[in-house]
């Protein structure tokens, strides 16, 4: 009777919390719109969560095309994952999912992981002032994302807040490790050496957090990638500074990099990880390894 009278008080709260945790033993279901997100709910949620993950492993969440079974998830989810900052906007894919799914209005479960951070901006023609979405590249941002999955997670399943607050702080204390190994790594490359090119401008957050300087040849990845007016505006970049090594991103088409270093002289050094986790076996493929593997490649090139 106690239990009944309990489950009816919280659906007055709002109809999605009673069936996230009225069989304390099933495993609540969850949907995230890309990769990365989905390794950072899966280190807070533990054992308490089954996730599926929008956009595949390699793919551009800028702009994605959900399937049947996307859409099935979603409605069937008892949470629902974003970055926001403007990353899900392209074609309006995120938002039309959620219409079809029904997960809109003020009571649907669905959480933006990038709340409270700050955010940078666009300067680009066309995208001038909008937010930039890679707030995850700086991983004090990513220590946020941990704390606003556990928050959401203990919303919906509160009988399970010790597991999700245990997870959490776990979790954070790794990533804040990670960041001062950045700090002192980055240290030991000279001022002068501190920029960072690569094909698309992801860097914005990281280059703050860590003392860099950003070059790119577009600012955010859309269908305008890789123009030759962008190739050009690049290499003049280039040649105004000593710049020894450029960078290529896993998620992105490689041969825009490659006229660059063609064009320039000027190697590519190595790969980073920025829209997406690497494949299962890869240094990429969580959330803390591609930082960490970001790291050791941008030392080796540029120190």
């Amino acid at each position: 009777m106690i239990r009944t009278l309990l489950l009816i008080a919280l659906g007055l709260l709002g109809p999605w919390l009673a069936p996230a945790w009225a069989d304390s033993g099933a495993r609540l279901k969850v949907v995230t719109s890309y990769s990365i997100l989905y390794d950072i709910v899966k280190n807070v949620g533990g054992e308490r969560v089954e996730i599926h993950s929008l956009a595949p492993l390699g793919s551009n969440p800028h702009e994605y095309d959900p399937l049947p079974l996307d859409v099935q998830q979603t409605s069937d989810a008892d949470l629902v994952f974003y970055n926001g900052l403007n990353l899900e906007a392209g074609n309006a894919w995120f938002d039309k999912l959620l219409r079809t799914a029904g997960k809109t209005g003020a009571d649907a479960p669905v959480f933006r992981l990038s709340e409270g951070v700050t955010p940078q901006y666009l300067t680009s023609s066309g995208q001038a002032g909008s937010e930039d979405p890679h707030a995850w590249l700086d991983a004090r941002n990513g220590m946020q994302y941990a704390r606003n999955a556990r928050d959401a997670l203990i919303r919906v399943d509160p009988g399970h807040a010790a597991t999700y607050q245990a997870n959490a702080a776990a979790y954070i204390e790794r990533l804040q490790q990670l960041h001062d190994k950045a700090l002192a790594a980055f240290a030991e490359i000279p001022v002068a050496r501190r920029y960072l090119v690569t094909s698309e401008g992801a860097f914005k957050y990281f280059c703050a957090a860590y003392g860099f300087d950003a070059g790119y040849i577009w600012e955010i990845n859309a269908e305008n990638q890789g123009t030759p007016q962008q190739v050009i505006a690049l290499l003049g970049q280039l040649e105004q500074r000593r710049v020894p090594a450029l960078f290529v991103e896993t998620s992105v088409d490689a041969r825009s990099m490659q006229m660059v270093s063609r064009e320039s002289g000027i190697p590519i050094a190595g790969t980073l990880y920025t829209d997406s986790l690497g494949l299962p076996g890869t240094p990429g493929d969580s959330y803390a390894g591609m930082l960490e593997a970001n790291i050791r490649t941008i030392l080796a090139a540029l120190r």
